[in-house]
């Protein structure tokens, strides 16, 4: 029987035969109770171009990326991480199971404190734009905007008073 931890050992001993070095995530001893639902705390996106993506994400977000070689970088958003590989080296890992730069499905919404200021500061950084700030009917005012592989991200914040 493969336990977890098995699992994890030859998940290690794997990136370490390929050359792949990354940054191991501690074992998270307070994992959710079993039975309790899963937690997403991780996005990544696969791309063709990772310093180029990189270097798009940091003024947006405000963040450095913490970067393991050429074909990974993360930023640590408070709540998960954004991160970033190399479709090159997700197809070593994972073969055909993912393209750069063909998402038209999955939103990037990040909190924001002021979605209007955001919008001004964002306009020497994004170029390609898909709606400025509106007020949505479930109580949020958003900006949506693409990232230079075409990904979807709404910047938002609640409503006050609602």
């Amino acid at each position: 029987m493969t336990t977890p931890r098995m699992f994890s050992l030859a998940v290690v001993l794997a990136v370490f035969a390929t050359g792949w070095i990354a940054r191991p995530l501690p074992i998270d001893d307070k994992s959710p109770d079993p039975g309790s639902s899963p937690k997403l705390v991780n996005t990544c996106l696969i791309t063709n171009d990772v310093k180029r993506l990189v270097e798009f994400y940091e003024p947006i977000l405000a963040l450095k990326a913490k970067r393991t070689g050429e074909d990974y970088a993360e930023f640590q958003t408070g709540v998960g991480v954004l991160a970033v590989f190399s479709e090159d080296a997700h197809e070593k890992y994972i073969p055909g199971s993912a393209q750069a730069a063909k998402n038209k499905s999955v939103v990037l919404q990040f909190r924001v404190g002021d979605v209007d200021q955001e919008y001004r500061r964002l306009q020497g950084l994004v170029k390609t734009w898909v709606k400025p700030p509106t007020t949505q009917p479930w109580g949020t005012r958003s900006i949506y905007f693409r990232d230079p592989d075409g990904n979807l991200v709404d910047f938002y914040a609640p409503i006050r008073g609602q």
